[in-house]
């Protein structure tokens, strides 16, 4: 599964570089970047297990600061180039089988379908970062493989949590979910009960650490391998 997880972080990554007019390119054993990705966003992800150091780093821009690579199965050791582990996370996966959780009342989750809406979505999920403004652009509504979701009150007006929903690979990966006041157990269950039922019958995957990667727990995401991403120091 982890394969399958790693793909599917890939291809959202790949939509994200791409709403920024920056494509990356997919290879037997790593998705690559030669320019340097949006914020957060790493500028290559190893698809399988025996993925080579050089394979990732003879292929990516190295001289701006931030590179960063995602090691999907922690297999890497990228220390004698001059990165550093920034942080170790899970995969999860939650298989299809299980039933979907139940929303919590008072929030309504729907998929963002305007530009405003999206405004606002990104303005919650970064609590008002202003390095973070224009990273969820326009141009990712109408990509065919990734949905952003929110969970609204007051009548569609006020957005209180909210995660992405990436298609590919043969799984739903989410990510970038949140809450405003920090119930990740409730926005974990509202966004999965959604995906139920936009996209029943496939299987869940993503990663998480933390309090996020217990929320993920809690609702039926199973905590598998460790991933690294490692930082250019």
């Amino acid at each position: 599964m982890i394969t399958v997880s790693a793909r599917n972080n890939a291809e959202w990554c790949d939509v994200m570089c791409r709403a920024h007019g920056r494509p990356g390119v997919f290879g037997e054993r790593a998705w690559t970047s030669e320019r340097r990705t949006p914020p957060l966003y790493p500028d290559a992800v190893t698809l399988t297990p025996d993925a080579t150091a050089g394979e990732v780093l003879d292929r990516i821009d190295r001289t701006t600061p931030g590179c960063t690579v995602k090691d999907s199965f922690g297999r890497l050791d990228l220390s004698a180039a001059g990165f550093d582990v920034l942080f170790e996370a899970r995969w999860i996966h939650r298989p299809a089988v299980l039933a979907a959780p139940v929303a919590p009342a008072g929030v309504t989750w729907r998929p963002v379908r305007t530009a405003r809406h999206l405004a606002a979505w990104a303005a919650a999920w970064s609590a008002g970062d202003d390095d973070l403004t224009g990273l969820f652009r326009p141009e990712l509504l109408a990509a065919r493989a990734a949905t952003v979701l929110a969970g609204t009150t007051d009548g569609g007006t006020r957005t209180v949590a909210g995660a992405v929903v990436s298609r590919g690979g043969g799984a739903v990966g989410i990510s970038n979910l949140f809450a405003v006041d920090d119930d990740l157990d409730a926005a974990w269950a509202g966004c999965l009960a959604t995906v139920a039922r936009f996209w029943p019958g496939i299987p869940v995957v993503g990663y998480e650490h933390g309090d996020a990667l217990a929320a993920a727990a809690q609702q039926g995401c199973v905590p598998g391998q460790a991933l690294r991403v490692w930082l250019a120091s």
